[in-house]
Formats: C-alpha cells, structure tokens, sequence
C-alpha cells in the first residue's frame, strides 16, 4: 500500500498556474526570469513556487517536460497515419520552437549545456511514437527503410539549431531534410 497522498486540488491547481506563468514568462523573456516574477504572473506567493519546485531549474525541467508531452500528444494525435506523419511531426516541431525560442534559451541555461532534448520518461515516451510515426510512414512507402528514431533525433538537433542561432530558414531544412528520408529506387 502506498503512503504517498494525492496533491489536494488546489495544491495541482497552483502547480498549474505556476507551470503555465513560468511557460509563459520563459517563452517572452527567455532565461532571464526570475521565481518571484513568475509567482505574481501565477498569482501565487514565491513559497507556493518552492513548494512545487525547488529551485529555478526543477521549474524549467517541469517546464520543458511539458512541453515534450504536448508534442507527443501532437504525434499520437496528428502523425500516425502513415501518410507523411514524419513530416508533420517536425513541421510541428520546428514551429514549437521557433515560437517557444525563450523556453528552448532557459532549458539550455538550466542544463548548462547545448541541446534541449528531453530526458527521462519525457524521452521515452517520445522515442515510442516517433518510432509508430516511422514505423507507418515506412510501412505506406513513403519514408526510406533505414530511417530511425535516434536519425530523427538527429534531425531535430540541427532544426533545433537553425531556429537557436538563426542560421537559415527552418522550414526549408526540414524540406530538405525530408527529401533525403524518401525513399529511393
């Protein structure tokens, strides 16, 4: 039996609220956001922030993890057709990113290292229906065989990348990327 309770309502509420604020402070000013900022945009005192989180970087981890979720949720709700699913996925992608640049800036920050891909179950869950995505676009023909899920991580690292340092236009690297994952012959 377990010992651990359930968050009251409120309680998850307030987790919410500090959740969405903090999403929506990191997507305008990037990494320069502070808790206290984000406990008034919640409308919560900064103990309630602490409560949830403990320091700043759980608050951008929780952040980022929701972030991966939605876009999971995306490719399970929009990609699994088996009719260029894989090209919606990192259209999707792209357009999260470029629209959500502060996030990606705080999630590095708070990793103190490049790269914003997710981590633990987070990761998991996404290498699952990338590999359904991959899966039925191979199986309908229209993405190459020896595509794979670490490939596709690899696509979104340099998408990532164009869109972080304004490198090019991301939407011609993933039309570009796309016309080398179809199949040949």
């Amino acid at each position: 039996m377990s010992t651990e309770r359930r968050p009251r309502a409120d309680a998850e509420r307030n987790r919410t609220r500090v959740l969405e604020a903090a999403r929506e402070l990191f997507a305008d000013r990037g990494d320069e956001v502070q808790l206290p900022e984000i406990a008034r945009a919640a409308g919560v005192g900064v103990g309630t922030v602490y409560r949830h989180f403990p320091d700043r970087r759980a608050l951008v981890e929780a952040a980022a993890e929701a972030r991966f979720a939605e876009i999971g949720q995306y490719a399970r709700s929009r990609c699994l057709d088996g009719r260029s699913g894989l090209a919606r996925y990192l259209r999707h992608v792209g357009k999260v990113l470029s629209e959500d640049r502060g996030l990606s800036a705080a999630i590095e920050s708070a990793r103190s290292a490049p790269g914003s891909e997710p981590r633990g179950d987070a990761r998991s869950g996404l290498e699952a229906v990338v590999a359904q995505v991959i899966a039925r676009d191979q199986e309908a023909g229209v993405l190459r065989e020896d595509c794979t899920v670490a490939d596709v991580y690899l696509l979104v690292g340099c998408l990532s990348a164009v869109i972080r340092t304004g490198s090019g236009d991301w939407r011609r690297f993933v039309d570009l990327a796309l016309d080398g994952l179809r199949p040949r012959g």
